[in-house]
């Protein structure tokens, strides 16, 4: 992962690259931790060589993974960080494009890029907490 500033003024840019093999979840959360991005956007493009994608079950307030098991393209990968308790929490939703053209989607749990993933990660002034929620049993962003 390479890390550069693209704006130092408020609000700050980051261009976040990962290289082949590399993991976008673990990456962007350490990423938060050593900026201590307290909350910030974030948007990326790419491809991805496997993903787990997760789908909210209402029913049982847990994600059901669904694996993908072949290259994809990431045709959008939209997110938040906010903070939760004393770490960083990375959200991020993410649409990927399979050979065929059609597409699949969800939450991104894990994923493997292969061989770039660009992203830009917009710093906020403000500051996002996440607490949970005991309806849906998530940790939902609360101001």
């Amino acid at each position: 992962m390479r890390a550069k500033v693209l704006n130092e003024r408020d609000p700050i840019v980051f261009a976040v690259v990962f290289d082949t093999g590399e993991d976008p979840v673990a990456g962007l959360t350490r990423f938060a931790e050593e900026r201590n991005l307290t909350a910030a956007s974030l948007t990326a493009i790419g491809a991805f060589r496997d993903a787990v994608l997760g789908y909210f079950d209402w029913a049982s307030k847990d994600y059901q993974r669904i694996a993908v098991e072949e290259q994809t393209e990431v045709l959008a990968l939209v997110g938040d960080i906010a903070v939760e308790g004393t770490k960083r929490k990375l959200h991020a939703h993410v649409v990927l494009g399979r050979r065929d053209g059609s597409a699949c989607g969800g939450h991104l749990l894990a994923a493997t890029v292969r061989p770039t993933l660009e992203v830009i990660v917009t710093q906020s002034p403000a500051f996002l907490a996440r607490a949970h929620d005991p309806e849906t049993g998530l940790a939902l962003i609360r101001f």
